[in-house]
């Protein structure tokens, strides 16, 4: 296992440069430009002060030269580099901005688990039951649905209609000191809307492995012993059913992420996400490179992860 885990590490660096390359290749390519939206911040701006603007970052290179540039800065000194906007040192902003996104896809991750495991066992234990076809509908509701559309309706009916919750931030306005309280409240809508997204895929997943985990012949040698169906369940038929399910860890993570994007700035959280999409719009290019490679890494430590956690759960799965 330490051999395997320590090649899979080792394939992390082309995979993160393929990504890097690619990333960088698109995001110069793409119309516009740093230099453009620096100039335009200005009330006026002649042709020389966008021409400085470019010669200072050295935006008048070719894409490859400055994806090198990036390259030997991360490779060499462990830099993000330089944020165009502000100036601020792109690892100190997303250390900055981090904790929020994994505190909201923290608590999602774990609701997602505690609440679709339980109802996809149920589910697959009445099999074309009326409770199975509504958990079914709504886990192809909640799969189908995007993250952005989610949060956007529940804001709508528990901010704007029912004004149950808050609609944005962290904390009510004039709030001096942290108060826990305020700050689960404002964590609801964000929460739900990743929950909801993350049960639709699992549920389905889990409810078609316990379904054929079911249908197998030590499950009906269990229950022609008389063991409870409870014991069947949970001590028999669901370590069986999880193998496929731990798989998809590894694409979870991300995927919690990638809708922070959207549900971060619906609901104005100061996160990864906003971080990210205002990085995109300014044509912030060192903060894109930055919240791109620590997206790679986290699908790539994700997979891994997946892959131990698997052979924890089945001693005979091995890896060379």
């Amino acid at each position: 296992m330490a051999r395997y885990i320590v090649t899979r590490l080792l394939g992390f660096i082309p995979l993160l440069l393929g990504v890097s390359m690619c990333s960088y290749a698109l995001m110069a390519l793409a119309p516009g430009g740093p230099a453009g939206v620096l100039s335009g911040m200005a009330r006026r701006s002649t042709l020389a002060e966008r021409t400085a603007i470019a010669d200072r970052f050295g935006l008048n290179q070719p894409w490859y030269v400055q994806y090198l540039r990036w390259l030997e800065k991360l490779t060499l000194h462990h830099d993000l580099g330089i944020s165009y906007i502000d100036g601020r040192p792109v690892l100190e902003k997303i250390l900055e901005k981090l904790p929020v996104t994994l505190e909201v896809v923290g608590i999602a991750f774990v609701l997602t688990l505690v609440l679709a495991v339980p109802l996809a066992v149920a589910a697959a234990a009445r099999e074309d039951s009326l409770f199975d076809h509504i958990a079914t509908f709504l886990a192809f509701v909640g799969y189908c649905s995007p993250s952005f559309w989610i949060a956007s309706m529940l804001l709508e009916v528990f901010a704007v209609q029912l004004r149950w919750l808050p609609a944005s931030g962290l904390s009510d306005i004039g709030v001096a000191s942290f108060d826990l309280g305020d700050h689960l409240r404002h964590l609801i809508l964000p929460v739900a809307t990743l929950t909801i997204v993350g049960m639709g895929s699992w549920m389905r997943y889990q409810r078609s492995a316990m379904v054929e985990v079911l249908g197998q012949d030590f499950i009906r040698t269990a229950r022609a012993k008389g063991l409870a169906e409870r014991v069947i369940l949970f001590r028999h038929a669901l370590p069986k059913a999880v193998l496929p399910v731990i798989t998809l860890f590894g694409l979870f993570l991300p995927a919690f992420v990638v809708g922070s994007y959207f549900v971060e700035s619906i609901f104005s959280l100061p996160g990864m996400g906003s971080l990210g999409l205002n990085a995109i719009l300014e044509r912030d290019y060192p903060t894109i490179m930055g919240t791109t490679f620590l997206t790679a890494l986290m699908v790539a430590v994700g997979n891994l992860m997946a892959d131990v956690a698997c052979t924890l759960v089945d001693p005979r799965i091995r890896y060379a």
